[in-house]
């Protein structure tokens, strides 16, 4: 374990007049150790090589903190190699409201993310297995839930059903997006609309909930799994706990909103760690299959 004050340069001395004199700070031409190089827990506080985070999937070996990942990092680590196909990866959203600033702030998701929404969906094999998956992208103005978000997320699983395969989808958001005002409330309806149909035929849908799943997300689709698990320590809600604070004049039990209260209250199936869900998903979907569809 590392800390930043494992690499402070020590401060340039010179003997004067028998006295130690400071005559200057670090030497700038001596090489620094880059930003990019460290990785600090907000939980436990320790700083930890980038590096070696990585290798660890993004969790802090000290207290399993489980850092954000971007929507195609969560594909990489449970899909096997070179197996997804990309669904609907040319469509983007518009400001069909005229929200002001919306269109700067889309411009800004895409140019910081490489995405072109707050979604990814497609089809992938983990451990041989077909499922169609959906991950949500959390910088994407955080993954908050417009029109296309739900479009992409409801043309999935039809694919799916089409297919008779089933529909995993990580989710990470804010919630609807307030950009697109009624436009995205209605996703809630589409998405769940989706889901339903999908079930009706008999097929699997894992909902795998992410630091943070709040709002329109939560009282949709991410709340409407056959089987529903969490990352340890996620956030997950509807209104945040102050709003709730406020609203009914009490204090909330402490955990309140953290995957592990919600698993005690029986809203969970399970909490799976970020290492073992590749093989807790591929048993899963063993458990479930109706006979391989390519």
């Amino acid at each position: 374990m590392l800390n930043k004050n494992s690499f402070k340069k020590p401060d340039l001395w010179l003997e004067s007049h028998n006295k130690h004199k400071l005559i200057g700070k670090r030497n700038p031409e001596n090489p620094s150790i880059p930003d990019e190089m460290w990785k600090s827990c907000p939980d436990c506080k320790n700083a930890f090589l980038a590096d070696e985070v990585k290798s660890n999937n993004q969790v802090c070996p000290s207290c399993a903190y489980h850092f954000r990942l971007t929507a195609r990092e969560r594909l990489e680590l449970i899909l096997d190699e070179n197996s997804f196909e990309e669904f609907d990866a040319t469509l983007t959203s518009t400001n069909r409201i005229n929200f002001p600033n919306y269109d700067a702030k889309l411009e800004s998701a895409k140019s910081s993310t490489g995405e072109l929404e707050a979604v990814v969906s497609g089809m992938g094999r983990i451990d041989n297995i077909s499922t169609v998956v959906c991950s949500m992208e959390p910088g994407f103005i955080m993954a908050s839930m417009g029109c296309v978000v739900g479009e992409k997320i409801t043309r999935a699983f039809e694919y799916a059903m089409a297919n008779e395969l089933p529909v995993l989808v990580f989710c990470a958001s804010g919630g609807a997006r307030m950009q697109e005002g009624i436009l995205s409330l209605m996703q809630m309806a589409k998405t769940s609309g989706a889901v339903k149909l999908h079930s009706d035929k008999g097929l699997l849908y894992v909902a795998i909930l992410t630091n943070p799943t709040t709002g329109g997300v939560t009282a949709s689709f991410a709340m409407e799994g056959d089987i529903t698990i969490a990352e340890p320590r996620a956030l997950i809600g509807f209104a945040g706990p102050r709003v709730i604070e406020q609203t009914i004049k009490q204090t909330l039990p402490e955990g309140f909103q953290s995957a592990e209260f919600l698993l005690e209250k029986g809203f969970l199936d399970a909490i799976v760690s970020r290492n073992e869900m590749k093989s807790y998903l591929a048993q899963v979907l063993k458990l479930h299959s109706k006979g391989e569809k390519v």
